[in-house]
């Protein structure tokens, strides 16, 4: 997702490979009832499933969220033309159909895409969902005052750019035709094979125009799902959703819905989550998170106790940890003095500093190691467990720094594991052996955030992170290394200021590729080449660990969320 921090408060993924943890299976382990019934430990309808969560699911518009594969809360409410498939591993970053009937049908050059609704598709008031509310969903999100969600569609949709929502335009967007109530096509201005994975944003949930209140629409969102909303308080803090009678299991079957209602508490410390996961007192039996981590000192408890450990799950978002440089600013503009920094990280010591092995795992592909991104393993600058400062010194020796240098490392002070001090002064200290004294410049998370990712102020050296919008090489490249998404006034993510033709044009390429599997292959590909310019320096790709409630059964784990799916639980 475009901005990591962001994707973290707004995904909860994060945001952002995968199994379920060594003691877990497919099923939790059974509860008080099920062993007092003969041992079964199947999921059941009924109960509460209470979420526990540090952020609140703030913005609960779909206009408004940016989420990746229709988020975790969120896809329980509304329903989208396609979305993820909730299966355990790779099997889960594939798309799947939803409100349509596939995953929908290209024209020859992918600049038009055609879907078709399901038979029976019913708000939560009984009226039927049309093409048009669909076309109305998306139209809404256009709007000003509802912007907040992922950008594709003001950049794909023909006259997107200019279009300023329903309640300024009420003629609509053209490229958007709804020929009768089950049909609706979106004509793009560029070719753009990976629709489905866009169509999974909750942008493309339809909104009946005569229940729209705008701004106070979040409140109670007309359901498409198998909840509905019946208490909002303090801007998404706590969510109770309850059934919506009108959704049929015949036209959904991703969602299991089993539990009566979800019980949504943010706001929440972490430790204080974890704590009541441990416990599993009470109604937190029947609890889970979708946005607390392990932290190590609580994992090496948890890892002590059987029991415990038999409750975590475990799993990989796409989403990759990095130094990047300005080659903009010296001494990064020579290749060189970015090789050699490349073969001195101590990937060990970094690990180490993110929580250990358990939570991190060593990258030196940008692409995360999964085969939806289309990962191809290379490692240009081998530097081994612990660094080569041999190479390094040699390579620094030939850019005429062989006495060494000193240079300057902008972090985040935030205790996030990842752009943090503890990461950062890892790499002081490996770059040392090296002969490369380094300044740390730690700032406060909003000043960092406004520094890196502003082509005016952006530091030469810096600690940065990247999240998918989905499992695919396309949203992961782009923003970093297309460069005609280089902005000079406004938020940059393509630190490198690359702007290779060879690379924009294989962008291109791909993307109009509807066979997703070979466009993967590319990706990788592609992920190698840019590589070979050292405009980064993969880190690692963060493994998340979450604990649940005792009580909690059939837990799934996709690799393309990385976190327990709550449309799956069962507590019962």
């Amino acid at each position: 997702m475009r901005q990591p921090s962001l994707i973290a408060r707004r995904v909860a993924a994060a945001s952002v490979s995968l199994v379920v943890a060594a003691g877990a299976a497919a099923c939790g382990p059974e509860d008080n009832d099920a062993k007092s019934s003969g041992g079964d430990s199947r999921p059941h309808k009924g109960g509460t499933l209470t979420v526990l969560n540090s952020n609140p699911q703030s913005d609960f518009d779909p206009a408004r969220l940016y989420t990746s594969g229709g988020g975790n809360v969120p896809s329980l409410v509304f329903r989208t033309l396609t979305t993820r498939n909730r299966e355990n591993g790779a099997a889960g970053a594939e798309v799947v159909p939803d409100l349509a009937t596939d995953t929908g049908r290209p024209s020859k050059n992918a600049t038009v895409w055609t879907y078709t609704l399901k038979k029976g598709l019913k708000f939560e008031d009984g009226t039927p969902i049309t093409s048009a509310d669909i076309k109305y969903g998306i139209e809404r999100s256009f709007a000003a005052e509802l912007s907040g969600g992922a950008p594709y569609l003001r950049d794909w949709l023909i006259g997107g750019a200019d279009y300023q929502g329903p309640y300024k335009d009420k003629k609509g967007l053209d490229s958007i035709e709804t020929p009768d109530e089950l049909t609706i096509v979106f004509h793009l201005n560029k070719p753009e094979g990976e629709f489905p994975y866009l169509a999974t944003q909750t942008q493309f949930t339809p909104v009946p125009k005569a229940k729209d209140k705008g701004t106070e629409y979040e409140e109670h969102p007309v359901s498409s799902g198998p909840y509905k909303v019946v208490k909002n308080e303090n801007d998404g803090e706590r969510l109770t959703l309850e059934r919506n009678t009108y959704w049929s299991a015949s036209t959904d079957a991703e969602r299991k819905a089993y539990p009566d209602t979800i019980d949504v508490r943010s706001g929440l410390d972490s430790s204080v989550i974890n704590q009541r996961l441990s416990s599993s007192q009470g109604a937190d039996t029947t609890a889970v998170t979708t946005d607390t981590n392990l932290g190590p000192a609580e994992l090496a408890k948890v890892t002590g106790d059987k029991e415990l450990a038999s409750r975590v799950g475990t799993g990989h978002f796409g989403y990759t940890n990095y130094i990047a440089f300005n080659p903009k600013v010296k001494p990064f503009d020579d290749p060189k003095v970015r090789q050699a920094i490349s073969y001195a990280i101590d990937r060990s010591s970094v690990i180490n500093a993110a929580g250990g092995s358990s939570l991190a795992e060593p990258a030196t592909t940008y692409l995360p190691n999964q085969k939806s991104f289309g990962y191809t393993p290379y490692d240009l600058f081998p530097a081994g467990k612990s660094g080569n400062a041999a190479k390094a010194k040699e390579l620094l020796a030939q850019a005429g720094h062989k006495n060494g240098l000193t240079v300057t490392l902008t972090h985040s002070n935030s205790k996030d594991f990842e752009t943090s001090p503890e990461i950062a002064t890892a790499i002081q200290d490996a770059l040392k052996k090296a002969g490369i004294t380094v300044k740390l410049q730690g700032l406060e998370e909003n000043d960092y955030s406004d520094k890196i990712h502003s082509a005016k102020t952006e530091p030469g050296f810096f600690l940065a992170h990247w999240g998918a919008d989905w499992p695919s090489g396309g949203p992961f490249l782009a923003p970093i290394f297309d460069g005609r998404q280089i902005v000079k006034d406004g938020a940059n993510f393509n630190s490198g200021f690359l702007n290779d033709k060879s690379v924009n044009d294989e962008i291109d390429a791909i993307n109009k590729l509807t066979d997703l599997d070979e466009a993967a292959k590319r990706w990788g590909a592609l992920d190698k080449k840019i590589g070979e310019q050292a405009l980064t320096v993969p880190l690692f790709h963060p493994v998340y660990k979450r604990l649940y409630g005792k009580s909690v059964k059939n837990i799934v784990i996709s690799d393309w969320t990385g976190v327990l799916d709550i449309s799956q639980v069962a507590v019962k």
